[in-house]
């Protein structure tokens, strides 16, 4: 295979390797994030270009912060107060 030959997926072979539903793989695709390509009635992606976006959804560390309470607890249980035997 040459440097300048293109390897074409379909939506369903694109959808796949994203882990997405065809419905959300064609949201991404008319929302302008993910280049696609038709050639008569069937849709085309490059494989460099979902690699690229792939790689472009990487999350950086410490970017998730947001998304769990007080900044800290990496489990998922609630806090639970002690108790002293005074206090029963």
């Amino acid at each position: 295979m040459e440097a300048n030959d293109i390897t074409w997926l379909s939506t369903r072979e694109a959808a796949r390797r994203l882990g997405l539903t065809a419905r959300t793989l064609y949201r991404l695709i008319d929302n302008g994030e993910l280049p696609a390509y038709r050639f008569g009635r069937v849709i085309r992606l490059q494989a460099t270009e979902v690699d690229a976006f792939i790689e472009q959804a990487r999350i950086a560390p410490g970017t998730l912060e947001h998304l769990y309470a007080d900044g800290g607890s990496d489990t998922d249980e609630p806090e639970r107060s002690q108790t002293s035997i005074d206090e029963l």
